[in-house]
């Protein structure tokens, strides 16, 4: 299947009232879990490729490369996505790639310059079909958009989106990155007035620190686009523990990511039957 549109997926899922799945990927091994999971729950997915990661790998091109073809050899739809990119530079190489879709995050930036960023994003992305997700919170705050104290004000959201030509916009709303318990209070009401404010699908990250009922709340009140890093990976790297502790001798290393990808697999395609029945 060719690549498909993030932004087309996310309008989907917000007009059939569900979330759409998005996975940060490190390893080949989760791309494949992850694809698996869509094709077993019958739904669309996003595989995340953050700045992070692409420095942990010392580079995009070789990184992307099978991430990309999974992606164009699925049966169900696939979109590869740029995750958290504040370097120009790396957008672009991703666009010349053929990712889906890139993530600007000027959300440490003050408004105005977040605003102008962004913008400048959009115009080069557009001409090559690529659609740009951004992110605004608590601008010029010195905890960043994704404190859980953050927030992202309506009427600004709606004149940044406007401004700014986005195609899906990171919200804050009571979230907060790598977290590993699940007791992150949303506050869905102001979901519903960002969903009532802004034309574009809403995203939400820092989804792992979220329960179920909390992300069954939040996609009813308007997120579209569920980000999960953190509880994939501890789901993952749990069950790589328990492998090697039965098997202290074990050398191949095929056998414990292969354990590992599985229990992540199975937990990714729980979340997306959960989103898909939000």
């Amino acid at each position: 299947m060719p690549q498909v549109s993030t932004a087309a997926l996310a309008r989907d899922a917000r007009r059939r009232g569900r979330g759409l799945g998005a996975f940060n990927v490190v390893h080949l091994e989760q791309a494949r879990a992850y694809e698996s999971a869509a094709r077993e729950a019958g739904v669309g997915v996003v595989l995340q490729l953050s700045e992070n990661a692409v420095a942990h790998h010392g580079g995009l091109t070789a990184y992307a490369a099978g991430v990309l073809a999974l992606a164009r050899g699925s049966d169900v739809p696939v979109a590869v996505h740029l995750d958290h990119a504040e370097d120009v530079d790396l957008v672009s190489a991703a666009v010349d790639l053929g990712f889906s879709s890139v993530m600007y995050d000027g959300s440490r930036l003050p408004y105005e310059q977040n605003l102008a960023a962004t913008a400048g994003v959009v115009r080069a992305c557009r001409s090559a079909g690529v659609d740009v997700e951004a992110e605004l919170g608590e601008v010029g705050g010195k905890d960043g958009a994704h404190h859980p104290t953050a927030r992202t004000d309506p009427a600004e959201a709606a004149a940044f989106v406007a401004a700014t030509g986005v195609d899906l916009l990171a919200v804050a709303v009571g979230s907060s990155h790598a977290m590993t318990d699940r007791d992150a209070r949303l506050d869905v009401e102001l979901v519903a007035r960002l969903a009532a404010a802004v034309p574009v699908p809403l995203v939400l990250h820092g989804s792992s620190g979220v329960s179920d009922a909390g992300l069954v709340a939040a996609v009813a009140a308007g997120i579209v686009k569920v980000n999960v890093a953190t509880h994939l990976n501890r789901v993952f790297t749990a069950e790589v523990r328990r492998v090697l502790a039965a098997e202290p001798t074990l050398v191949d290393t095929r056998r414990w990511t292969t354990a590992g990808a599985r229990a992540a697999g199975a937990e990714a395609q729980r979340l997306l039957e959960l989103y898909r029945t939000a």
